[in-house]
């Protein structure tokens, strides 16, 4: 059975903490770009949309990044993000979502592919991507990873592994039935810490733009 396997990526022009954060330039380009690049450069994805409001993104888009307009509403800043997703699966049908963020800009072409694989074999029906963070971790008031009687060596701990916001793959019935984003058996994509970086913040931008200094450099 060949299975239709659909990217995309929720885009608002009016972001709140970093003012016009998704067409910010980095590095010479629009944020949203690099995100959008891997996508589109995966052999195993059909089509990528940008879904947005306001038609004005799509001088931005790069080749092969088709534009979905979306209801205004969507664009409140108390918007849930499964009311984008209810909205953009009733428009587009597919057997596979690739859900993708462009604040994401340095998640590999490589890892998305992967993990889109595993979901289309039927082994997972959903996939996302996560950080192991192994370090010394608590959750209300208490170690989540170790004893206070026995602090182990770091190497030695349980590995947490945060979701970062790079992806979350799944197919259609996880959503009509589950009404998720992550099924009931989940794949889950381990990435670096450059991958896993998510921009949320002046900070994070800074932080973003040394690392493409860095790659150019080299």
């Amino acid at each position: 059975m060949i299975m239709k396997r659909v990217a995309f990526v929720p885009v608002r022009l009016n972001s709140q903490r970093v003012e016009g954060k998704n067409l910010r330039e980095l590095g010479g380009r629009p944020l949203m770009t690099y995100l959008l690049g891997s996508l589109v450069a995966a052999k195993n994805i059909d089509k990528v949309y940008v879904y947005c409001s306001n038609p004005a993104i799509c001088e931005y888009l790069p080749a092969g990044v088709e534009f979905l307009q979306r209801d205004e509403r969507l664009d409140s800043n108390t918007t849930l993000g499964e009311e984008i997703y209810d909205a953009f699966t009733a428009q587009v049908e597919a057997d596979v979502y690739i859900l993708a963020h462009a604040t994401s800009p340095f998640i590999r072409t490589a890892t998305i592919e992967d993990a889109v694989a595993r979901v289309e074999s039927g082994e997972y029906d959903s996939a996302f991507s996560a950080e192991r963070v192994q370090t010394f971790a608590w959750w209300e008031g208490k170690p989540l990873n170790y004893s206070l009687e026995h602090i182990p060596r770091t190497q030695d701990l349980e590995p947490v592994y945060v979701e970062t916001s790079a992806f979350f793959i799944f197919r259609k019935e996880v959503w009509r039935t589950l009404h998720r984003r992550i099924g009931e058996r989940p794949y889950t994509a381990v990435t670096d810490r450059i991958e896993s970086m998510d921009i949320d913040n002046p900070d994070d931008f800074l932080l973003a733009e040394a690392i493409v200094a860095a790659k150019l450099n080299k």
